[in-house]
Order: C-alpha cells, then sequence, then structure tokens
C-alpha cells in the first residue's frame, strides 16, 4: 500500500487540517501518516486559539515516520512560524522526500488568520524550492507573486512568476473567483486549465487541504502532476456536492461521500 505524509496543523472540529488530510489520503487509498504543527481551537465559525508544537517535537514526528514507514508523497499545510518551516524543510531534504505538495495556509475559510507575516518569507526560501507543486488559491497566489490576480491571464502570470522564482510547478486554485471554480496548472512552462462548475454550497470549510492533500494521494500512487491535479479536482467535486451541512458557520465536505460499505451504513435509516 503506497503511503502518504501530511505535516500540517490539527482541526477540533475535523473539517480542515490534518483530520481533512488523513480522511482524504484514507479515501484516496493510500496509508496516511501526520506530523502535526499546531493545535488549533476551532470550528466552523473561526479560530479562537492555536497552540503551535515545539521545533524538536515536531522534528522527531517527522523523523519517526520517515526511519519506519517512509512516505511516498508529502503534503504541507498551516505552518505559523518560521522555526518550524525551516525544522520541516531540513527534514524533508535530509531525508531525500519526494512528491512534496506545499499548500501554502494562510487564511483559514472562516477568515482567520493563521500564520505570521515573516513566516511567508521563510516559506517562499526554504519550502517552495523543495516542492513538487505548491497549491496557492488566488490571495495566498497574489502573495506570492506580488501581483493583482482579476482574471486567467493574471491567474497564468501569477502562475509563472512563482514557478520561475521557486522552480516548482503551480496550481492556482480558482475558487476564490467569482465567475467559476477553473484552476491553472503551471508544469514543465506548459499550462493546463481544469474547468469545474461553481458549486452552489456555501460550506467550504477545508476544501484547500482536502485538494492538496488528494494530490499528494495520486502522486504517492505513481500518477503524473496532471493526472494528480485532475483525479483530485474530481474528488473534491463529488466532496462538495455531496452538500453535507454541518455548524453554524462554512461547514465541512463531506469526504467519504464515495465511501459505501457495511460498516458506514446508518442501521437508523
Amino acid at each position: 500500500m503506497k503511503t502518504a505524509l501530511t505535516i500540517a496543523g490539527s482541526d477540533s472540529s475535523g473539517g480542515a487540517g490534518i483530520q481533512a488530510d488523513i480522511k482524504t489520503m484514507t479515501a484516496n487509498g493510500v496509508y496516511a501518516m501526520s506530523a502535526i504543527t499546531a493545535l488549533t481551537a476551532q470550528n466552523t465559525t473561526g479560530v479562537t486559539a492555536i497552540s503551535e508544537v515545539s521545533e524538536d517535537f515536531l522534528q522527531k514526528q517527522i523523523d519517526s515516520v520517515f526511519t519506519d514507514i517512509r512516505p511516498d508523497a508529502v503534503k504541507t499545510g498551516m505552518v505559523s512560524s518560521d522555526g518550524l518551516v525551516r525544522t520541516i524543510a531540513s527534514r524533508l531534504r535530509y531525508f531525500s522526500a519526494k512528491n512534496i505538495v506545499v499548500d501554502p495556509v494562510m487564511v483559514a475559510t472562516s477568515g482567520s488568520k493563521l500564520i505570521n507575516n515573516g513566516t511567508v518569507e521563510t516559506i517562499e526560501k526554504e519550502l517552495l524550492p523543495l516542492a513538487t507543486v505548491v497549491t496557492p488559491n488566488i490571495p495566498e497566489a497574489e502573495v506570492l507573486s506580488g501581483i493583482k490576480i482579476t482574471g486567467r491571464q493574471d491567474m497564468i502570470k501569477a502562475a509563472q512568476i512563482i514557478g520561475k522564482q521557486y522552480g516548482c510547478s503551480v496550481l492556482c486554485k480558482g475558487g476564490h473567483s467569482t465567475d467559476n471554480a477553473d484552476d491553472l496548472l503551471l508544469c514543465n512552462n506548459t499550462i493546463k486549465w481544469f474547468e469545474g462548475n461553481r458549486i452552489d454550497n456555501p460550506n467550504t470549510h477545508g476544501t484547500g487541504c482536502t485538494l492538496s492533500s488528494a494530490i499528494a494521494a495520486n502522486l504517492a500512487k505513481g500518477l503524473n502532476l496532471e493526472e494528480s491535479v485532475g483525479r483530485a479536482k474530481e474528488y473534491i467535486t463529488g466532496a462538495l456536492s455531496a452538500m453535507l451541512d454541518l455548524g453554524a458557520g462554512s461547514g465541512p465536505i463531506n469526504h467519504a461521500f464515495d465511501i459505501r460499505s457495511r460498516f458506514s451504513e446508518d442501521p437508523a435509516v
């Protein structure tokens, strides 16, 4: 069985972070492992507290995984301080990690800020050059590229700037666009659009985590990047279309929408 590691923060409400990553990786057919960067007290309405782990403890988590069950792919998510970013980059270099998907998480779906300002520069310097692909949404792509994005041509320009500067492929996610949910993949200087219809679902908590984890799972299984993104896009579309409705704010999506077994059946139904 192929394996994948998520290095990210914990979401107590289960919709984003490592909880979403593990659900996604499992649903996409790989064995999921985790290294936790921070504990968060959050729900669908916002984040009320963040407690980071120490750099030493994060290193021990990563080392414990790589020295026993080596991951076939790695996904990084919320990392809110410089020291933790450097720790992750150092250990990924040490273990020569492959198939690294970097989700540059900066703001939660609820609007709560999840990262310190100076940490963005450290991510750019330490983590992005290691990435197989980086998966920014439009606001994150604006930060990383330094340009304002108002349409498809701006998405292309931003992806080209990011790709050239950090030497990685770029998936610029169009979910924040008002017109559609088209995503742009820049890979080997080639542009590929993944078109998607906007789903009328206000519950989008953890969609970025889910997409990046699905991409990592597919890379772990040996698919190329374009195939991995295409299947991940199909998976998240299904999870959104399931119209799960939980919580008072922007709720989670249904990661288990395609799982059917006698163990998942509700005997009361």
